[in-house]
């Protein structure tokens, strides 16, 4: 049902056919409302729906949609169902509603039936969806969810509600993305085409992200692991090590039972705070292979992450050699009986490398084998600390003389306090530390877990739990049932005269006293015994076995870990070069490459064989990594980013942030040059990927924190007010399109960079309808460019109906706070007389407006001209970003149908039909300002055209700034005191490095009688504010009739004349009305003296100035109202004709020098 509304209500009249709408040049505007209609009219439309149904939120809604934006209700107004639809069909969308109340209220998808559907919710008909999608894009809706949501909303629409698959960056399983509905598609009028580029939420997927995609497509029959198989079971393991078998004793012995507890308390308190901070982190979202790196770097950045991946991947692939080593010390311990291959050292090697090729076989033969192996080693270790346990209740006479004798209190007392033999309680923690790592075993597969976010926390926090119980057990029971020193030997029994024995171990009819005496003659007890344990254990074999289990099991994760850790890496591309090593093979994208290179570095080390060495360094690295997970936590809550939102909530920053700190302490205790090793290591390593700056953008906390920073420090800067020290020019620079007036940029650039803020201003005026997507395209791609090109500016486009109110929308709200203009930075018109006076007119007024709006004003002429955006390949920018946006601008600047402005202004004094003529483009081009269509001319040529001469000056003369600034001058014509800013500008330029060789020399005018003292005051003034100048000029001839006579300059503005003396006064005020720039002989007479000044000031100029390399000069005002456009513009011509490159400048006369401190 079409019906449409009373064409007086909205101002409408017939819509164009197809064929009117094409034509470019057809003589009228295409029709539609003017902007004032078309801003009530979404009003109107909106109260129509009001009353069709009482429902305000939507005339809120809809009344917010911008004013150029298809407000009109979307039905022809001759068109009737029948003959119409069809033709209408191609633009607008046919909507047809069943009516339910029969009142034929349902006029356009605003005004809604009673049923209370949504703004903008509209059916896509067969055609309309076919061409909205352009027929073979890859977004499909599918059938099924659309008849859901009929059946949730009780009518068809396509606004998708919510769902998990909108928020995935991978592929669904059917290898489509599903995507919902764009913005444009549910608000656009139906003759737009939706999904213009990309994804249609703007997710495009990084190459890294792809991959992943890829994989998760390809996951059928991967195998998972659960939280206990996938992350307690590898933490235990990892973190009971040879430590607890071989050293737990020896520590109790030097440290006694109470520091022994307090080691293992101080080391399980590091590691519960990193295991909750690994916890929240891992729990804020979706975590794939790589760990600590994935963690740290999806965390801190790339930065941290990439030196932390690397560190930690080798930490890991060097551990693999400790452990081995480790076990392969035992094993030819218990062959040294009978056994002895070669030597020693040599037989560890042989052994370590034997052990290290089967380790790899396991791994290599995939996660489940290795899975399974762990499992068994766990079991044999469980049952050696059992046994341990068990044979501590089973006390034997033929133990006692090692010095066993049961739970005794005596000794339990005696073993209380520390007896350190050349350790200190610092040394003996540092040797037991190592032994409480590995708490990352089960986060470095997080790849393999079925659920990450619910394994990691609690596999690692239940190791944590259960290995710090084991260890305090075993120090406590050691220590209450063995004595320190005991020689073996059964005969020192207690004789009867000595009876001033001390010991625990005399209670049971011991003497050991010949231990203290001489140093070194005992072979047991705890401090001189490693192997205790087994003596002690109920079966002394197990105890071997557990060891071997303990030591094979930390091998086994670790080289599982650092392969993963390293395959995560090297698939994020941080470091070029390492590349080959992302490669996966198998179903459970196994990094093969990276299992053979953790090999070679175990290898590597296994054949060293020096295990002191190694391992400070391996702590080092691990805690190096703990630091900072344990950093990240703290840095994303104090980021507050929105974005960090753990599901495990049982963390604290403050506390994380202690634990860093612990782990940086820890680093240094264990052994400070190893800690300085690995602090000089990583900062090496983030120094480097800073430097590199890889293209990723994972959202990171330190995003987040300079955001926040930002925001706060923005405030804080509202709350004081502003001081003459800090005066800053910050400069809106009229730009255009960044790229197309380089010596503009690159001048206010040398001033304001570090010092000011400087936004590149571009008003986008004009006949197009605007459209704010490609505005939004421009301004990040723009922002881009000046950055890359280390132009610290920000690029603020608008869309405005002309020049002048483009302007003043920047002048009022370009900036933020304390970070605004305080200055309009112009080119100079330079081609003023060749096309419209309105733009001078135009030109003028913005000068008037930035004083109005109390900005100061500078104006740059070059003699070339400023604006390169017409010569071919001036600069490889666009044709290297993305593809010329000329192209499109020439295309849309035709295609009237699709860009008629709906609220563009009204036909001014141009005709309409000239609207695409290239004259007037040009003109719009070189105003100084900012352009229409930059690159238009450059695609009209063939590329091949070789510049003409004055391109080519153009051109060189664009680039003069960019250059280092000889031995030269800056001229500062200071005529006018405008608060300093003549003199601050120069001074700013001259202290930067490609002009600190100019010299800066100052012209004031004076009298002829007082020339010597206006130097004098002049100088004095200048060394108060501390301007270091070169010589002073008094010009005391300003005032002298200028030597050329007045014939050129009255040639100059005679087209410009009124001459209301020839005509009637109301002919002549119906002129200046319509054509205000026109200049009276009136003020011609009035203003003599002025003009004079000019022309007398450019002799002048070129006299004394025609060598520098930048002339600053005081712009002469003119009052509004009382001087007319033409005759200003040609006092600013007459000043800066023919000379080098001059600045014209004019402060807001508030004082931005002082010389008071």
């Amino acid at each position: 049902l079409v019906q449409s509304f009373p064409a007086g209500k909205f101002g409408f009249t017939n819509v164009a056919t197809e064929g009117d709408f094409l034509a470019p040049d057809a003589g009228q505007r295409p029709a539609g409302p003017t902007p004032s209609q078309s801003r009530f009219q979404v009003d109107l439309v909106a109260e129509a729906a009001g009353a069709t149904e009482d429902k305000s939120p939507n005339s809120d809604a809809s009344s917010t949609v911008p004013s150029s934006d298809k407000a009109t209700p979307a039905t022809p107004q001759d068109a009737d169902p029948g003959t119409g639809g069809e033709e209408a069909k191609g633009r607008f969308r046919v909507v047809n509603f069943a009516d339910p109340s029969g009142s034929g209220s349902a006029a356009s998808p605003e005004a809604a039936p009673a049923e209370g559907l949504q703004n903008g919710d509209t059916v896509m008909s067969e055609t309309s969806l076919h061409s909205s999608t352009g027929g073979q894009h890859h977004y499909h809706y599918d059938t099924h969810t659309n008849t859901y949501y009929l059946r949730t909303f009780g009518h068809n629409t396509i606004d998708a509600v919510p769902n998990i698959d909108f928020y995935r960056q991978t592929a669904a399983p059917l290898g489509e993305k599903l995507i919902r509905p764009t913005l444009s598609e549910l608000h656009d009028e139906l003759d737009k085409e939706p999904f213009e580029d990309g994804f249609a939420n703007g997710d495009e997927l990084t190459p890294a992200e792809e991959a992943a995609a890829k994989e998760a497509a390809e996951s059928k029959g991967v195998v998972k692991f659960g939280w206990i198989k996938g992350v307690l079971v590898r933490c235990m393991l990892n973190i009971w090590g040879v430590m607890l078998f071989i050293r737990m004793s020896w520590i109790v012995g030097q440290a006694g039972i109470v520091l022994s507890c307090v080691i293992v308390a101080m080391a399980t308190v590091v590691t519960t705070i990193t295991g909750l901070s690994t916890s929240a982190i891992a729990t804020n979202g979706f975590v794939r292979g790589g760990g600590a790196y994935y963690l740290i770097s999806r965390s801190l950045g790339p930065e941290f992450g990439g030196s932390i991946g690397l560190i930690f991947a080798f930490a890991n692939a060097v551990a693999v050699a400790m452990y081995v080593v480790g076990f392969a010390e035992t094993v030819v311990e218990l062959l040294a009986v009978n056994a002895i291959m070669t030597d020693q050292i040599n037989d560890i090697r042989i052994v370590g490398t034997i052990t290290v090729i089967v380790l790899l076989g396991i791994s290599v033969a995939g996660m489940e084998w290795e899975a399974k192996a762990q499992i068994f080693l766990l079991v044999v270790l469980i049952t050696a600390i059992v046994n341990f346990f068990i044979g501590t209740f089973i006390p034997s006479k033929s133990k006692e003389s090692v010095g066993f004798f049961g739970y005794d209190g005596a000794i339990m007392w005696e073993n209380m306090g520390p007896d350190f033999r050349g350790e200190s309680f610092f040394s003996v923690f540092a040797i037991f530390f190592p032994a409480a790592t590995g708490i990352l075993a089960g986060a470095n597969i997080s790849g393999d877990l079925a659920d990450p976010q619910l394994a990691i926390p609690r596999g690692t926090l239940l190791a944590i739990l259960i290995t710090g119980i084991v260890y305090l057990g075993v120090a406590i029971s050691t220590g209450s049932c063995i004595v320190r020193d005991a020689t073996g030997n059964v005969n020192d029994t207690l004789s009867a005269q000595f009876m001033n024995c001390t010991d625990a171990a005399c209670k049971f009819g011991y003497d050991f006293s010949a231990c203290k005496s001489e140093k070194g003659s005992c072979k047991y007890g705890l401090h001189n015994d490693f192997q205790v344990m087994s003596l002690v254990s109920g079966f002394g074999p197990i105890i071997s076995a557990g060891i071997f289990s303990a030591t094979l099991s930390s091998a086994l994760a670790s080289l599982v870990s650092a392969p993963k850790v390293f395959q995560a890496l090297c698939k994020d591309n941080i470091y070029p070069g390492l590349g080959m090593f992302a490669k996966g093979y198998g179903k459970n994208n196994e990094p093969l490459r990276g299992y053979i290179l953790t090999f070679g570095i175990a290898l590597a080390f296994i054949l060293i064989a020096e295990l002191n060495t190694i391992a400070p360094i391996i702590s080092n690295f691990f805690l190096a990594s703990y630091a900072l997970i344990n950093f990240s936590v703290f840095h994303a809550s104090l980021a507050n980013s929105p974005g960090w939102r753990p599901s495990f909530i049982y963390y604290n920053m403050w506390v994380s942030l202690a634990g860093a700190i612990l782990c940086c302490v820890v680093m240094f205790v264990i052994n400070w040059w190893a800690a300085l090793l690995t602090n000089v290591i990583v900062l090496g390593l983030y120094i480097y990927v800073s430097y590199k700056k890889p293209d990723v953008n994972w959202g990171s906390s330190t995003q987040a924190l300079t955001y926040h920073q930002a925001l706060t420090h923005t405030l804080h800067l509202s709350g004081v007010e502003d001081h003459i020290k800090n005066f800053r020019p910050q400069c809106l620079v009229m730009t255009g399109y960044p790229n197309s007036r380089p010596a503009l940029l690159d001048l206010v650039h040398s001033f304001t960079k570090n010092v000011g803020l400087m936004i590149c201003g571009h008003v986008r005026a004009g006949y197009r309808r605007p459209n704010f997507k490609d505005l939004a395209t421009d301004q990040s791609r723009y922002q881009r460019w000046l950055l890359k090109n280390e132009t610290k500016a920000f690029y603020t486009p608008v869309f405005s109906e002309d020049m002048r109110q483009g302007t003043q929308y920047l002048l009022q709200a370009a900036g933020l706070g304390r970070l605004k203009p305080n200055t309009l930075v112009l080119g100079f018109k330079n081609d003023w007389r060749d096309g419209d006076m309105m733009n001078v007119e135009t030109y003028i007024s913005m000068i008037h407006d930035a004083f109005d709006f109390q900005f100061g004003a500078v104006i740059l002429r070059l003699k070339e001209g400023l604006d390169v955006s017409h010569i071919q390949g001036q600069d490889e920018l666009l044709s290297s970003q993305e593809k010329s946006s000329g192209m499109k601008d020439v295309i849309v600047s035709i295609d009237t149908s699709k860009d008629s402005d709906a609220d563009s202004s009204k036909p001014s004094s141009k005709a309409t039909s000239l609207q695409n003529s290239p004259a007037i483009q040009k003109d719009d081009d070189d105003d100084g300002k900012a352009t229409t269509q930059p690159l238009l001319k450059k695609d009209k040529r063939s590329p091949t055209v070789p510049l003409n001469v004055s391109d080519q000056r153009l051109l060189e003369a664009s680039q003069q700034f960019q250059r280092k600034q000889g031995k030269g001058t800056v001229d500062v014509w200071w005529l006018f005191d405008d608060g300093g800013l003549t003199l601050l500008i120069p001074y700013l330029l001259t202290n930067k490095k490609r002009w600190k060789d100019c010299k800066i020399r100052v012209f004031i005018g004076g009298k002829i009688n007082r020339i010597d003292h206006d130097r004098r005051a002049m100088a004095t003034l200048l060394s108060k504010f501390r301007i270091d100048f070169s010589d002073i000029t008094v010009l005391g001839d300003i005032n002298t009739k200028p030597k050329k006579d007045m014939v050129a300059f009255e040639e100059m503005i005679e087209p410009y004349r009124l001459k209301e003396d020839d005509m009637e006064q109301e002919a002549a005020e119906r002129l200046k009305n319509s054509e205000p720039w026109r200049i009276t002989d009136n003020e011609l007479e009035l203003y003599r003296a002025k003009t004079n000044r000019q022309i007398r000031l450019n002799e002048l100029l070129k006299e004394h100035s025609s060598t520098a390399n930048l002339i600053v000069m005081s712009l002469p005002l003119a009052r509004k109202g009382a001087v007319s456009s033409a005759l200003y513009m040609a006092w600013l011509e007459a000043l800066s004709k023919d000379l080098p490159p001059i600045l014209l400048v004019r402060g807001n006369h508030q004082s931005v020098l002082t010389f008071y401190s």
